[in-house]
């Protein structure tokens, strides 16, 4: 979808697909939080209807980031201020002006829902989505996404139905060389009998 999105509107709905962060989290956003060479961004702020204040839940957060939000990052780099994604003058964004952009992207993308419109919040449960589908343990997405309790991650539990599959799948392979040797000694044992 972030490349539906006109060129200068690209590096934000990407980090908003692949940072889980808040519609005032992406406002407040700025370059001190972003740390280019491990790959992270610090959650410190948010900017909501022009109040900045803590994140959601009154605490900061790190965020990893995968490598193609760190390259759209660096290629947004631009020299109007301390805001990542701002306005021409340099100040911060207002929840008014990403409305458009946001639709007129999910438009050229052909992404619509059946009622309603699809807003920012939608983006960070996109990205909750796809790490549960990919098998990340709920307490990781919890830290990830800021939430207050494993109790508003749990919803996205229901879409990793495979998961505990997979986990105990990883019994029958083999043992890692650094395990105790005990243990592989009796599992070789057990397997041949």
């Amino acid at each position: 979808m972030s490349n539906a999105a006109e060129p200068e509107w690209r590096a934000l709905l990407l980090v908003a697909l692949k940072a889980g962060l808040r519609q005032g989290e992406l406002i407040g956003l700025q370059w001190g939080d972003v740390d280019f060479q491990r790959g992270k961004l610090h959650v410190r702020r948010t900017i909501w209807r022009g109040v900045s204040g803590l994140p959601k839940g009154g605490r900061e957060r790190t965020v990893e980031l995968p490598s193609s939000a760190v390259d759209a990052l660096k290629g947004h780099r631009h020299l109007r201020g301390p805001y990542v994604f701002c306005q021409e003058d340099g100040r911060p964004l207002t929840d008014g002006l990403l409305k458009l952009p946001l639709r007129r992207a999910l438009q050229r993308a052909g992404i619509t829902r059946e009622q309603g419109r699809i807003g920012w919040h939608d983006l960070r449960h996109t990205y909750g989505s796809h790490l549960a589908m990919r098998g990340i343990p709920l307490t990781v997405i919890k830290e990830l996404m800021g939430h207050a309790t494993i109790d508003m991650t749990e919803r996205y539990a229901h879409l990793s139905p495979d998961t505990r599959r997979e986990a105990v799948g990883v019994l029958d392979r083999p043992s890692a060389p650094a395990c105790d040797i005990r243990a592989a000694r009796m599992e070789e044992a057990a397997n041949h009998p």
